[in-house]
C-alpha cells in the first residue's frame, strides 16, 4: 500500500470511529484507543502530524 492509501484508510477508519463517539457508542478513552490501533495497522509514526490525536 502506497502511503496516500494507507493514509485514506486510516481517515476513513478514524472518521467512523468519531461518529461512534459523537453517538455516545464508544468512550473518548476507546476512541484514543482505536487510534493507536489504527495509526500502527496503517503504518503512520505515532507522532505523525496526520494522526487525529497526539
Amino acid at each position: 500500500m502506497e502511503f496516500f492509501d494507507r493514509l485514506v484508510a486510516y481517515k476513513a477508519a478514524m472518521s467512523l470511529a468519531a461518529a461512534m463517539l459523537r453517538q455516545g457508542i464508544i468512550s473518548e478513552r476507546d476512541y484514543a484507543e482505536i487510534d493507536t490501533i489504527m495509526t500502527k495497522k496503517y503504518g503512520l509514526s505515532l507522532d505523525s502530524i496526520f494522526r487525529t490525536i497526539t
